[in-house]
């Protein structure tokens, strides 16, 4: 028989679905909800940029229809398709994104009382609003638990679960006190199409609870109380309340209760995978293995790779954390990534592109592209970093902002265009080298997303600065995929690795370095790392005098 598997894919500002044959890999329905509450799905506070919360009654409404519609353009492009035979269900999320709920695990801000309260919202993991709680967790970790903090880079982020948590009660100590616990979006969603939303007894994912709340099984799970009662007594008695243990995707959460059959048209007892994060599962997606990063590039990125556990693995510093299991089998995770990518191109081209690029956001990046395309690298002057929503790797702090240096009354925006682009590609550059310097080669790329697709001479100029062949995965929804390939592989029917090989690829064109690019970039990353040691960590001599008169050298040459 024909066996399928359907993913779902919760973003930020949206979910889609996506319905494969697991033989193949072919695609044959995929269906986006637009999360309709706030901003393109975010909760906002004029008063506090900082906040970025949701409506969990979106993800609900957005899981009917989603599955409802990949199946239906399913069955119109295969007749003979029938949803008795998917196999599987998986679900990737944002993250850390906790949401406060009561003792059945209904998220408390679909509880009437909450509804207009943003403090009971889910809290998307874009909110950096906990950025002192992230450094009194550092602080505290540093003198009492320094292997908490080994795991994770060194450096506690406001991204993150405790810190979340530990600004709600400080800051919304009546909500705090209203929920009896603490679900993270990746774990709810496969906990309410299972029927069991106990925060007691759904099963957590190793994913969110690895790489964001401090948990190992070398120590025995999640932070002991002593230290959590150093930060916060409310904390120690909350650990109670949490879990114990965590698994890996591709682990079971349960089968399809009858409810949630019902309003997808699914059978039931249908395998649900245990959750994890969307960059997680899109690595495997887009063929992670040992010497490959995989890349997700959108409004913000995900760098993932993995490496054997039958290996000893140095903790390394400033990366999102070193994981057992959170992305493959018999492999530590390893995650780091850009608080802001696409984000910051949006920003240019909505605040600072004059309309002679076009009137419209399309028109405005097409013809930034073709006029910075016949520009030599280092012709403009400029140099950028990459901290317009803070920098997540290797730095870990949201309270860094961006920076253009070396515009001129002649600089045009297709200039600056160029610029961030580069900004963000010494980033990713900076990343790659701390994880080599910890003993992670990196030999190619793979890389997923819209930019990816669609942007080739951004694309270009990665694979020049990062020195690396770039490639593309085939799928253009490698999170849904990934997620569809851990729900096939929790019904026990096949193994994830057989299914990563059948229904993973990369695109016909591969990204190749060109030498005298490398040259310019090399003095240019040199350039970028002088700012970004200064303005962001405190080992510099303060001396950047020479940086504007080296970057006009570099012009001058190139022009």
């Amino acid at each position: 028989m024909p066996q399928y598997a359907i993913g779902l894919d919760y973003g930020t500002n949206s979910c889609r679905s996506l319905l494969v044959d697991i033989s193949d890999g072919k695609e044959i329905g995929s269906f986006v909800f637009d999360y309709p509450s706030g901003e393109l799905g975010i909760l906002t506070d004029p008063k506090d940029p900082n906040v970025a919360r949701q409506n969990p009654q979106d993800y609900l409404d957005g899981l009917e229809i989603i599955i409802r519609g990949a199946v239906e353009e399913a069955v119109s492009s295969r007749p003979d398709f029938s949803p008795s035979e998917i196999i599987g269900i998986g679900i990737d999320t944002t993250g850390s994104t906790p949401i406060p709920v009561d003792e059945t695990g209904t998220p408390l801000g679909l509880k009437p009382e909450f509804r207009d309260n943003l403090a009971a919202m889910v809290w998307l993991w874009k909110d950096h609003t906990a950025h002192a709680e992230a450094q009194e967790i550092t602080e505290t970790a540093s003198q009492m638990r320094p292997q908490y903090l080994a795991k994770c880079g060194g450096i506690y982020s406001s991204e993150w679960w405790w810190a979340k948590i530990l600004h709600l009660k400080r800051t919304s100590p009546e909500v705090f006190d209203a929920a009896h616990s603490f679900v993270e979006h990746c774990d709810y969603i496969p906990a309410v199409l299972a029927g069991n939303t106990d925060p007691l007894s759904l099963r957590r994912g190793v994913c969110a609870a690895g790489h964001k709340a401090m948990y190992s099984d070398t120590w025995g799970g999640l932070p002991d109380k002593e230290f959590l009662e150093a930060l916060d007594p409310a904390l120690a008695q909350l650990r109670e309340r949490l879990f114990e243990t965590a698994v890996s995707a591709g682990e079971k959460a349960g089968g399809l209760c009858a409810e949630w059959a019902q309003k997808t048209g699914l059978s039931e007892g249908t395998a649900i995978s245990v959750g994890a994060f969307d960059c997680h599962m899109g690595a495997v997606a887009c063929g992670v293995k040992e010497g490959t990063l995989t890349k997700i590039l959108g409004t913000s990125t995900c760098d993932i790779t993995v490496s054997s556990t039958e290996r000893e693995l140095e903790d390394i510093p400033g990366l999102c954390g070193i994981v057992d299991g959170s992305v493959l089998p018999g492999h530590y995770g390893i995650e780091a990534g850009q608080s802001a990518v696409g984000d910051i191109f949006l920003w240019l081209v909505n605040h600072l592109v004059p309309d002679t690029y076009g009137s419209s956001a399309e028109e405005k990046f097409t013809n930034m592209e073709n006029a910075m395309g016949r520009q030599n690298p280092g012709a403009s002057g400029l140099l950028a970093l990459d901290w317009n929503n803070g920098n997540r790797t290797i730095l870990v702090d949201s309270r860094l902002s961006g920076l253009l240096l070396g515009q001129t009354l002649h600089t045009e925006a297709h200039e600056i265009y160029r610029a961030y682009i580069e900004a963000t590609a010494f980033g990713a550059l900076t990343i790659i080298k701390r994880m080599e310097e910890h003993g992670i080669a990196i030999h190619e790329v793979i890389t997923t997303g819209g930019l990816a697709v669609k942007n080739a001479s951004l694309m270009q100029i990665y694979a020049d600065i990062l020195g690396r062949p770039l490639k593309v995965a085939s799928s253009d929804q490698t999170c849904a995929l990934g997620a569809a390939l851990f729900g096939a592989t929790a019904s026990g029917q096949v193994k994830l690795g057989d299914v990563q090989g059948q229904c993973t690829n990369v695109r016909g064109i591969t990204y190749q370095p060109i030498p005298e690019h490398q040259a310019i970039y090399t003095r240019l990353y040199s350039l970028y790392l002088e700012l970004h040691d200064s303005f962001g960590t405190e080992k510099t001599d303060g001396r950047l005098d020479h940086v504007m008169k080296e970057l006009i050298e570099i012009r001058e040459s190139q022009r």
